[in-house]
């Protein structure tokens, strides 16, 4: 199985936006995942096993501008912004995350300009 079958391309994982204002782009990134710790029990006193975002990675136009190792402490459905200067409408802004199930996810966006 090849590294493209391995990644989920489905638009539904991860929403997001990228406006420039000035010489900032604002990138928001809203991410579908479970984020279970491992410790939480369901409703007939079972563990529910862990599934987490290990590895979280931005880019922009194929350069890596963010690189974040996550564990158990971040949210169900995480939301990240982040502000990167010297990028400009057109560019594309990419977000893939890797789970500790092997997992993962990806999504781009243009640049555009903000209101």
């Amino acid at each position: 199985m090849g590294a493209v079958d391995m990644v989920e391309l489905i638009a539904d994982k991860i929403k997001m936006r990228a406006q420039l204002t000035g010489d900032i782009v604002e990138v928001k990134v809203l991410m579908s995942h479970p984020m279970e710790t491992g410790r939480r029990k369901n409703d007939i006193e079972q563990l529910i096993p862990a599934h987490f975002i290990q590895l979280l990675t931005a880019t922009l136009n194929g350069k890596t501008v963010l690189e974040a190792q996550w564990g158990t402490g971040i949210s169900k459905n995480p939301y990240l912004t982040l502000r990167l200067k010297g990028a400009k409408v057109g560019d594309v802004v990419e977000i893939i995350w890797h789970d500790n199930l092997g997992k993962s996810a990806v999504q781009s966006v243009i640049v555009t300009q903000a209101l």
